[in-house]
């Protein structure tokens, strides 16, 4: 085929740059074939990149914009866009039914102009700027709406916001799945009881964050008498109501929540409650070996989460009642305990031996869990997250990797965990997640994990004070197979890290998106200009780098970010207590040619999913 064909030549068209839309010729080569472009590259390219190559020439924009037709589901969630950017992307997914989109910089009509008919499931994120005119527009332009997830900044009355979703919850005739998360203090605790009236008869799936337990005993009560649920109701199926999966961040969990729970809602499969008292909580209003046992009658539950935070522990929970929670609820394939602090091995050990299709999990600030609680424990485990259990040791870890299935292991802040596990770890030809977070190992045991034949995506090692430079080195040795799959690395709080280290991290980690290095003092402008000109192809690009308190950078890391192509996939940068902390109006420049890009000036962890609507840029 001619060079001047109709068939485009797109093997020879450019190498794009997916945040500048720079071009650079390639050598004249065989034209691909349309349909393998459409169907082979496309689909693995991210969104961001195939609106760049939509601005190189005619032809490939219209390639995208077919490419870009035939999906469904969008997800922008990990970047924020702001409204010509978002409003161009959508025109173009015109089959488009799910949507997940970053609010941070946009504005209301940005987010009103996108909504269609054709959506059946909408997450808006992070909306910091956002009136509740949105929220009014989603009820008549989203009819046929099954998930709604809505995360929402401090700013706006609690009455206003009642009485917008109050109205658009009226429209909703097929609403499967309902999420709200107020961050801070948008709404009062005690102000999200006007939500039960007007859930609509299809909801399946509810999270509300945060609501008081007083509301939240309310409106069950009202479920139950609603539909006229005996209170001694143990095997009846109601079929009018089917609310499967519930999830509630309270002030506090009590006895009097959890039963009214479990009478009103039987067809219950996932329970998930958290809550933060900032006191010691008093009867009748705390969660005791009573409320446990109510739990038992949930014949369909498949997934418990009970977390309080390690501040206010459990103190009214003994063994007694988590022995009477295993007898009943041997179904269960995800468990997760936190803030259970007079819970012996005992009551761990019946959950594990009691649960024989348990996957998941975890316990976090248990501090009288120790090793002997793992003993002779073989089930199907996926995921195995032991957070904050001083008493844990290697030989529990060792206890557990008896397992072939494990993906994901969490030992974080169990201080204990020390080298010799590590070389029953470097055997888990499953592992993909590990974090070893402020555990006692030195480069020594990272050279055996490095030698092991992982395929290992995330490793968290923060605050792991004896690894230095050589443990990074012996851990990306030329050949392992970690140096092809890591994608996300986290070496934080760790002072034995410096420029070496950044270096081996660098020129070995292929596929490295996303960075750690936070409170790593000795790293300099020489590290941020190593990563800056990292040599990597579209897909692995680094997109989210965290420098927060690395006191030895400098102001000049900022012509880093100025010269394209440097940094061209980066997405998130945090800055938080470095010399750039107090100078946001230098990114000025940097902003208008990065769209793409937020900039963290607070010291938020990776992604600002916490304080989000603070010291972004």
């Amino acid at each position: 085929m001619s060079h001047h064909g109709k068939r485009p030549r797109a093997a020879e068209t450019a190498v794009v740059d997916p945040e500048y839309g720079g071009r650079e010729p390639l050598r004249e080569g065989i034209p691909l074939p349309e349909t393998l472009i459409l169907d082979e590259i496309f689909p693995k390219l991210k969104m961001e990149s195939l609106c760049a190559l939509a601005c190189v020439c005619r032809t490939l924009s219209s390639m995208v914009s077919q490419a870009l037709s035939a999906i469904s589901y969008l997800d922008l969630s990990a970047f924020s866009s702001n409204g010509y950017i978002l409003g161009q992307i959508v025109s173009r997914v015109r089959g488009m039914t799910s949507l997940t989109i970053d609010c941070l910089r946009l504005d209301d009509s940005s987010v009103i102009n996108i909504l269609g008919q054709n959506i059946q499931e909408l997450s808006l994120l992070k909306c910091a700027s956002l009136s509740f005119d949105v929220i009014s527009s989603i009820g008549g332009r989203c009819p046929d709406l099954r998930v709604l997830v809505l995360e929402l900044a401090e700013g706006i009355s609690p009455e206003i916001f009642g009485k917008n979703l109050a109205e658009i919850l009226k429209k909703f005739l097929s609403l499967e799945h309902l999420s709200i998360k107020v961050r801070r203090t948008i709404v009062d605790a005690d102000d999200l009881g006007f939500i039960n009236p007007f859930l609509p008869q299809t909801l399946k799936y509810l999270k509300l964050e945060p609501v008081s337990e007083q509301d939240a005993f309310q409106f069950i009560e009202e479920i139950r008498d609603e539909k006229k649920i005996p209170r001694n109701l143990v095997n009846r199926i109601v079929s009018d109501f089917k609310l499967q999966r519930l999830v509630l961040v309270l002030d506090v969990i009590s006895d009097r929540l959890v039963a009214s729970i479990t009478s009103s809602l039987p067809l219950l499969i996932e329970l998930d409650l958290e809550d933060r008292p900032c006191v010691e909580p008093i009867l009748p209003y705390d969660l005791t070996n009573r409320g446990l046992q109510f739990l038992c009658s949930c014949d369909y539950l498949t997934s418990l989460s009970i977390i309080r935070s390690k501040v206010v522990p459990f103190r009214r929970i003994n063994d007694l009642g988590i022995l009477l929670l295993s007898e009943s609820c041997g179904s269960l394939e995800s468990i997760r305990l936190g803030g259970f602090s007079t819970v012996t091995d005992a009551g761990f050990s019946s959950l594990l031996h009691s649960c024989k299709n348990l996957k998941k999990f975890e316990v976090r600030n248990a501090p009288l869990l120790s090793d002997l609680a793992f003993h002779e424990i073989n089930g199907p485990l996926v995921e195995l997250k032991l957070l904050s259990c001083n008493l844990i040791t290697s030989e529990a870890v060792v206890e557990l990797l008896s397992s072939s299935t494990l993906e994901v292991l969490d030992t974080n802040g169990c201080r204990s965990i020390a080298d010799p596990c590590l070389d029953y770890i470097s055997f888990l030809s499953t592992l993909t997640s590990l974090n070893l977070g402020g555990a006692d190992i030195t480069d020594h045991g990272l050279s055996i994990l490095g030698e092991g034949d992982l395929p290992i995506v995330s490793l968290r090692l923060r605050g792991c004070t004896r690894v230095t430079d050589r443990g990074i080195v012996f851990l990306l040795n030329e050949g392992n197979r970690i140096n092809k799959t890591l994608s996300l690395l986290d070496v934080g709080h760790m002072p034995g890290i410096s420029d070496r280290g950044v270096q081996a991290i660098v020129s070995s980690a292929e596929s490295l998106t996303e960075l750690c290095m936070r409170y790593c003092f000795h790293v300099t402008d020489a590290s941020f200009k190593l990563l800056a000109s990292r040599r990597c192809d579209g897909s692995n690009m680094l997109q989210r780098l965290d420098v927060c308190h690395c006191i030895r950078l400098t102001a000049g890391i900022v012509e880093f970010l100025e010269k394209k192509p440097l940094f061209r996939g980066l997405r998130w940068l945090g800055v938080g207590r470095t010399s750039l902390a107090n100078r946001s109006d230098d990114f000025g420049m940097i902003r208008r040619k990065r769209p793409w890009l937020t900039v963290c000036f607070g010291g938020c962890e990776v992604g600002c999913h916490d304080g989000w609507q603070y010291h972004n840029m």
